[in-house]
């Protein structure tokens, strides 16, 4: 199979687990394809954990699961040096954390301080851990989803802006429908009557990193890249675009928003079969690579004015170029 028929088998698996959510486990792969990190946010028991068990099951992958609580250290997900003794050849060892695998999920991310919360900062963006002066390289399919809670604040620590920064794209995860509802209860009670049954073979890594070569291919014109940057432009400038996104946008997305939208048109466009990018792929990314990015005023919360809304009035208003 080709890595495109690969991905859509992990795809196909994945929605056959996670029912009504086809959006999310789509985001989620492209979030793989880009060699990134998604912070997903729904309220509990909308199966964040069993969406990205159920790529770990079905894809070759070690899978981690950092639980993040109030009294959780930096070196409880990054690792130690642990001393040996005085009679041991080396002194100290590295005793690598649950950041070394290659599907992470770090559960409930808003519980611990910043200061847990920026151990993951450098695995996210430079793939690596410095522990005691040394760096500990983390391996070639390496991916962080985050969750949180969105309505539970008690206990809680809103995560820095730099890190928010870092995630490629901010998912978010609704109530299914009723008919996914019934579904979801007759596929888990099918689970309990089924254990040990034959499972599928697991798809190889490799159509992962087949899949990344093939759409660093993908063309995007100028025109496009345009487009990407007028987006941007309009988070930055409001005022210039319309008198209420002045009033809203308090601060605009940074280049690495450029980047992302990028990066995701080009394996939307790749995931649809086609060898180029259009206004609709970059259009269709925009949410969920920018609204994490952008600073609402207090305007914008006086009159009731979601992230979301700002970049749909802003897709309606910056046109290509």
């Amino acid at each position: 199979m080709s890595a495109l028929e690969q991905i859509k088998e992990l795809q196909r698996r994945m929605n056959a687990s996670i029912i009504g959510q086809q959006k999310v486990v789509d985001r989620m792969l492209l979030t793989l394809l880009c060699n990134g990190n998604a912070l997903l946010e729904g309220l509990p028991g909308l199966a964040k954990t069993r969406a990205i068990k159920t790529m770990a099951k079905n894809l070759e992958s070690d899978f981690s699961r950092i639980q993040f609580t109030p009294d959780l250290l930096p070196s409880d997900v990054s690792g130690a040096e642990i001393y040996l003794g005085e009679e041991a050849e080396e002194r100290f060892v590295f005793q690598p954390g649950p950041i070394f695998g290659n599907l992470i999920l770090a559960d409930e991310i808003n519980r611990s301080p910043a200061k847990v919360q920026a151990a993951l900062l450098e695995a996210m963006e430079e793939r690596q851990v410095t522990v005691a002066g040394k760096t500990h390289k983390m391996p070639e399919l390496f991916m962080v989803l985050a969750t949180q809670n969105p309505v539970e604040q008690e206990g809680t620590y809103p995560l820095p802006e730099a890190q928010m920064d870092r995630f490629l794209m901010h998912i978010t995860m609704d109530h299914p429908d009723d008919a996914s509802e019934l579904e979801i209860i007759r596929l888990v009670r099918g689970e309990s009557s089924t254990k040990g049954s034959e499972k599928p073979p697991i798809i190889p890594q490799q159509a992962v990193f087949e899949a990344r070569q093939e759409i660093l291919q993908v063309g995007i014109s100028e025109a496009m890249e345009k487009y990407v940057v007028a987006i941007i432009a309009a988070t930055r400038r409001p005022a210039e675009l319309d008198a209420d996104l002045g009033r809203w946008i308090q601060v605009g997305a940074s280049p690495r928003g450029s980047l992302a939208l990028d990066k995701t048109a080009r394996a939307n466009a790749w995931w649809s079969g086609r060898d180029h990018v259009t206004p609709d792929d970059i259009r269709a990314m925009a949410h969920d690579c920018l609204r994490h990015r952008l600073m609402l005023s207090y305007e914008a919360s006086a009159d009731g004015v979601s992230a979301d809304q700002v970049l749909t009035k802003i897709l309606q208003l910056v046109a290509v170029a």
